[in-house]
């Protein structure tokens, strides 16, 4: 009666037309109508406007919001303007999957928790699944391999395209009728066997709707473009090829998107050049080439691979900042004191001529050669052979350059210190890479940290990133702004409440106190056990960065304004921020906002899916490690705790696994949520985040994921 109320909730009903509704026949329902009526009435659930005429009262039980699938078929949805998230149990779903728009009946509170039915499924998340077919005589199932995807989906015969038993495939699902109990589907992709290694890189790519080829029209289009350097396009620029200029980047990277140049003048100061591949020039709006871009988004980087934003022809090759070539660049140009206090910015198109190409490790090697101050270095410098990664191994660095290196890190550092000072937060978390052999099995792990070399080229990113947006910011016209809100309260608290374990502590009394309280934790933790734990969740108290054409500043950074400038070549707000930076130095009139947002939360969303592809292609490389680690030792720390058990990551290589509550045989564990612990019913033993355990491989499953570990001690 409440569902035909509140879904009619503009209209008022009598028992007679609620009882013909309900298709109610007998007196007994009839009565019960009227009685049902009254009590609803009296919960405040209805209203009784006239004599004997109902409707539903204000409050409403139907709600929008997001599916949320957990691996037991259950699921919750989250709802905007709910506190609390609704519990739907699998038979209420109502064929809704995970991440699908719903509408949501929350049932009147019978308990501390919200529990509802899904009621309409307003908009479905995805089509398309990765999963294993299960072929019969006439049809076939694709079983999934998504564990919050609670049903296999059954394909005809026809519908198969040549897929065989135990492939591991892309399906569509095309229709769920109402009867049925599984959904329709097309096979659109044979991604090959199961645990072969492009099968499943392929296959983390498909999960996330991410493609690893570019269309054959896109491709033809970008190779048709005139990448020749023109000297007519040249004249409408600022001419910067007889500047000092050079690339700093990883030493395996092609698309080089970023390159300084530094020259001293006449008054004492330095002209610092940060000159950013001119992507815009040759990605047009409405081509098909942009088009693909905006629908990427993103390049995206897997241990193995990198799936670019750009085809080849443009991201390593005419974009590219490739030394001893003529480039069409944008770039802000400042004018700097030897104190780092920024005398002057110009902001525009250049060309520009790359002098020479370096690893961060070769410029590190340069940084670490000297001692003295940066005025006094009048020597060439020779780089290791170990280092070098050029063909003909060790090399000279000429003077002005082993100067420029040095008095741009100088430079760097002071610009580090003030933004540290401002309430800055610095991350430098431990990145996990491998060693591949030569068909991209690993046969390493290693951690990588940042060092100077790394902070001198972010530093002055980061200064080219916030100028573009103050100037745009000052002209109050549409932008596309890199926003980082404030930290969620909540998860600093809980933080806190796993931290003090360690003997550490946050000071939460303002935004200021929080950000330095972080940082003096972050330097604390640095070289101990527990420092990637910590990162990891000093991370996650954070809110997510994102863009949006609404400044809200960034927190992280401490910048009242900020955005990307910097990477054109794998990121698409780099080039809309290109397109109107130029529009604005034009004097053009303010774009449209609605466009624009709409843009953001599209780029927003693609970056998201990317980094969860990163972060796959990792623990699936993790995997793969440690099978040929199986029943070796490994000394661990607890890195989380579920129901089902703890997760320990390896201390020596960061693999993480889980030792699973129902292998622990000494005791039976129960969870404790304010804990974080996993408490043994007879013996209270309790392990939560931070313990250190000996563990052993169990049990390794490349195609689920999984990595199992057992308890040793």
């Amino acid at each position: 009666m409440l569902a035909i109320l509140q879904k009619n909730s503009t209209k008022s009903f009598s028992w007679k037309q609620i009882a013909e509704k309900l298709k109610a026949t007998s007196t007994e329902m009839r009565n019960d109508i009227i009685m049902s009526l009254a009590k609803l009435v009296k919960q405040a659930h209805i209203n009784e406007v006239t004599r004997g005429q109902y409707k539903a009262n204000e409050a409403t039980y139907y709600h929008q919001g997001i599916v949320d699938m957990s691996s037991n078929g259950n699921a919750y949805v989250t709802c905007k303007d709910l506190a609390q998230d609704v519990f739907i149990p699998n038979n209420l779903l109502n064929k809704a999957l995970h991440g699908d728009v719903v509408e949501v009946y929350v049932f009147p509170r019978r308990k501390d928790k919200l529990e509802g039915e899904i009621t309409q499924i307003i908009e479905r998340k995805r089509t398309t699944f990765v999963g294993i077919v299960q072929m019969q005589k006439n049809f076939a199932f694709v079983v999934p391999t998504d564990r919050r995807m609670y049903t296999d989906i059954f394909v005809s015969k026809n519908d198969c395209n040549g897929a065989k038993d135990g492939d591991k495939v892309l399906v569509r699902i095309t229709q769920w009728t109402s009867r049925a109990n599984s959904p329709y589907g097309v096979i659109e992709k044979i991604l090959g066997k199961p645990g072969e290694h492009n099968t499943e890189m392929h296959a983390i790519l498909a999960e996330y709707g991410l493609p690893y080829e570019f269309p054959e029209e896109v491709e033809k289009y970008a190779q048709g473009l005139d990448t020749t350097i023109k000297q007519e396009e040249i004249a409408r620029r600022r001419d910067m090829r007889e500047v000092l200029t050079f690339t700093i980047d990883p030493r395996d990277a092609k698309d080089f998107d970023d390159a300084l140049s530094f020259q001293k003048l006449e008054n004492g100061n330095y002209e610092v050049g940060v000159h950013i591949a001119d992507v815009s020039y040759y990605v047009q709006p409405n081509t098909i080439l942009d088009d693909e871009a905006y629908k990427r988004a993103t390049s995206v980087y897997l241990v193995d691979r990198v799936v670019p934003m750009l085809p080849e022809v443009l991201s390593n090759f005419a974009c590219s900042l490739r030394p001893e070539e003529e480039k069409y660049t944008f770039s802000a140009i400042f004018e700097l004191s030897p104190r780092a206090e920024i005398r002057n910015v110009w902001l525009g198109r250049t060309v520009i001529r790359s002098d020479a190409r370096f690893s961060y490790e070769e410029a590190q090697a340069v940084i670490e050669a000297f001692d003295t101050p940066y005025r006094e270095v009048l020597t060439d410098f020779m780089m290791p052979e170990e280092i070098s990664i050029r063909p003909e191994g060790s090399y000279k660095v000429i003077q002005p350059i082993v100067e420029a290196i040095l008095s741009l890190n100088y430079l760097a550092e002071i610009f580090r210190d003030k933004r540290m000072k401002s309430g800055a937060i610095s991350f430098d978390k431990l990145e996990v890479k491998f060693l591949l052999d030569e068909n991209n099995n690993p046969i390493g792990v290693y951690t990588k940290e940042s060092k100077e070399a790394n902070k001198l080229i972010e530093e002055f990113m980061l200064l080219a990133n916030r100028k573009v947006a103050e100037y745009a910011s000052k002209l109050k016209k549409t932008f596309v702004y890199r926003v980082h809100d404030e930290p969620d309260e909540e998860k600093l608290i809980q933080m806190q409440g796993i931290i003090s374990r360690f003997g550490y502590k946050l000071n939460m009394q303002s935004k200021d106190s929080i950000a330095h309280s972080i940082n003096h934790l972050l330097e604390e933790v640095h070289g101990k056990k527990e420092q990637n734990l910590v990162d990891t969740l000093a991370i996650r108290s954070m809110s997510k960065a994102a863009y949006s054409t609404h400044n809200i500043g960034h927190y992280g950074l401490a910048f009242a304004d900020y955005t990307h400038f910097t990477s054109p070549i794998r990121r698409y707000p780099d080039v809309m921020v290109h397109r109107l930076l130029q529009r604005y130095l034009d004097g053009e009139s303010s774009a449209n906002e609605v466009v624009y947002e709409e843009k953001c939360k599209h780029s927003s969303q693609m970056e998201n899916l990317a980094t969860s592809a990163e972060r796959d292609s990792i623990k699936y490389m993790q995997i793969k490690y440690m099978e040929e680690h199986k029943n070796q030792e490994f000394l661990g720390v607890v890195s989380g705790v579920t129901e089902f058990g703890i997760y320990v990551e390896i201390i020596e290589n960061k693999c993480e696994g889980m030792i699973r509550a129902r292998d622990m045989k000494d005791d039976y564990y129960v969870f404790d949520e304010k804990a974080y612990a996993l408490i043994g019913e007879i013996s209270k033993h309790c392990y939560t985040l931070g313990d250190e355990v000996m563990i052993r491989v169990k049990n390794t499953d490349l195609v689920k994921r999984y990595l199992d570990f057992e308890l040793v001690k």
